[in-house]
């Protein structure tokens, strides 16, 4: 059997400070660690679910970890770490990958975790329509789990496929009491009757407030790679579902809450100005926020008119008008920071309005309405962006109408933004009532975000285009464990959605954390670039 084994030791503090950027101030101040105390955390977006098999919101993943914990982690170079697992194998073929299990560990509800734990979860996340995006891109080529003994289980492959690592590594890979998968009266809400390993418990819930979580004591099994080993520091947090930026920053400022996540640009002088706060960035992996345009509606199955509404957006100017200088423009659907990144598209597309116009002129949208607007046949040239009001964060309903300024004075398109709750937003994607689909995802490894979003079987391809060779280099990247040989098919892959003009990238998503000096431990997870979970904060005395 050829070996793919994780060292069982890796350099210590490495979630900590990973891809962050400090302001002058930071967190310095807070000393060495300091068990005991309680910390309140505002935080930009409420989850719409704690159950972390169904996680979506890159926002609430910090929130994930501090009850839940999956088999692998990762290191600052973005390799895998053991957690639950102390390792894996992978047999010669590819197919079978087989982890060995930690011994010591127990769920929050007094059931050990072990290898029919795993098995349990995964199965649960098998049953029809319960996670079908995990089921259609991470466990997509998983034929079984295979209980070999107590600490070991298997995991059998029907073809080869990479990203079974990347699940293994991810909030939905993360382990869930089987008790509490069966009794649950909720299951896909979650919530305190869910039990993890995780260093915290969290015991109350209330909708449009806040969510509570205590101290496991029992806690004991951290990754090497965590900073420190046993409890957590502090004794309780509480998370304040604070939406308007204003409230955070204010109440952070009143110190009414230790540390606040969302700091707008128009803000951040009253973070970096006072000499008693830290500010600190971290950007995000996985895709960039991008509009995914849908080839399966009029007007955008035209080439031309994807390329115009492209060309019609001067991106730059826009975040500059909406972030004041603190976005990253994105050039591609796949984030910077991933090592998978296409830099040669940079500079490709955008802020053109004579090429703009010039392309609708040859689509045969020659004339323009009262308003303004271009028409063909007495139609109006309008394009609809529906948004779900629990995954817009970053101001990007702002955002959305600075675009839509954009293209009207540039082009005359209409687009029409709708900001909807989840329901209608749901309703509205499963009926094709849209041409503008907009979306940016953390994931670790960048493929898992490609899969989903642009392979013809994706769970949330919402471009409606399919083409047999981008399904190949999708499925050929995700078979691969050559790294080179990956990077070359997303490579090619980018260069498609970008010839085929898929995909308006417009930024890379960020983190940042504003806090009273007096927190310890601060800092954003490697790879993914999101803040680190509660274990390695602490609040000095």
């Amino acid at each position: 059997m050829r070996r793919t084994r994780l060292a069982a030791a890796v350099a210590t503090l490495a979630l900590l400070g990973a891809c962050s950027t400090g302001s002058a101030n930071d967190t310095a101040d807070a000393g060495q660690p300091v068990s005991g105390g309680s910390l309140t955390w505002a935080v930009e977006t409420e989850p719409i679910t704690f159950n972390p098999h169904l996680y979506a919101q890159a926002k609430a993943r910090l929130l994930v970890w501090n009850t839940f914990e999956s088999l692998l982690t990762h290191d600052s170079q973005g390799g895998y770490v053991p957690w639950l697992a102390t390792g894996y194998e992978v047999s010669p073929d590819g197919r079978t990958y087989t982890f060995k299990l930690r011994t010591d560990v127990t769920f929050s509800d007094g059931t050990k975790f072990d290898a029919a734990a795993v098995k349990a979860n995964v199965d649960q996340l098998l049953v029809p329509n319960y996670a079908p995006a995990v089921a259609a891109v991470q466990l997509r080529n998983l034929d079984a789990v295979e209980v070999v003994d107590d600490a070991t289980v298997a995991f059998k492959l029907k073809a080869p496929d990479v990203l079974i690592l990347d699940f293994a590594s991810s909030p939905q890979g993360a382990q869930v009491s089987p008790k509490s998968l069966k009794e649950a009266k909720n299951l896909k809400a979650g919530g305190p009757e869910l039990a993890g390993t995780g260093p915290f418990v969290l015991d109350r819930y209330i909708q449009g407030q806040e969510v509570h979580f205590v101290k496991n004591p029992a806690y004991n099994w951290a990754p090497a790679n965590a900073g420190h080993t046993g409890p957590a520091y502090l004794d309780e947090i509480t998370y304040r579902f604070l939406k308007e930026s204003s409230v955070r920053v204010g109440a952070l400022t009143s110190n009414q809450v230790h540390v606040i996540e969302g700091v707008p640009a128009t803000d951040e002088a009253l973070i970096t100005g006072n000499p008693a706060l830290s500010l600190q960035r971290g950007l995000n992996s996985g895709s960039a926020y991008s509009y995914y345009l849908n080839v399966a509606n009029a007007p955008f199955d035209d080439l031309k008119v994807r390329q115009a509404f492209r060309a019609a957006v001067d991106v730059d100017a826009v975040l500059t008008g909406v972030y004041r200088g603190t976005a990253t423009r994105a050039w591609s659907v796949v984030g910077p920071t991933s090592p998978f990144y296409d830099k040669t598209l940079e500079g490709t597309f955008g802020g053109d309005p004579e090429l703009a116009n010039k392309l609708l002129d040859e689509a045969g949208w020659t004339t323009r309405d009262a308003e303004g607007y271009r028409t063909k046949a007495g139609k109006r040239l309008t394009v609809r962006l529906v948004q779900n009001a629990p995954f817009v964060r970053d101001r990007r309903d702002v955002l959305a109408q600075a675009v839509q300024a954009a293209v009207k004075q540039s082009a005359g398109i209409d687009l029409n933004v709708a900001l909807v709750d989840q329901g209608t937003a749901t309703k509205a994607l499963a009926d094709g009532e849209y041409e503008v689909f907009d979306n940016s995802r953390a994931d670790t490894d960048a493929g898992a975000a490609l899969n989903l979003l642009l392979h013809s079987a994706g769970a949330i391809n919402r471009t409606g285009f399919t083409d047999a060779g981008l399904d190949g280099l999708l499925d050929d990247a995700q078979a691969s464990t050559d790294t080179a040989a990956r990077t070359e098919a997303y490579r090619q892959v980018q260069k498609l959605v970008n010839d085929q003009a898929l995909v308006l990238p417009l930024y890379a998503p960020a983190d940042q954390i504003a806090a009273s000096t007096s927190v310890g431990g601060l800092g954003f997870e490697p790879t993914a670039g999101v803040p680190v979970s509660a274990y390695h904060l602490w609040l000095s005395k």
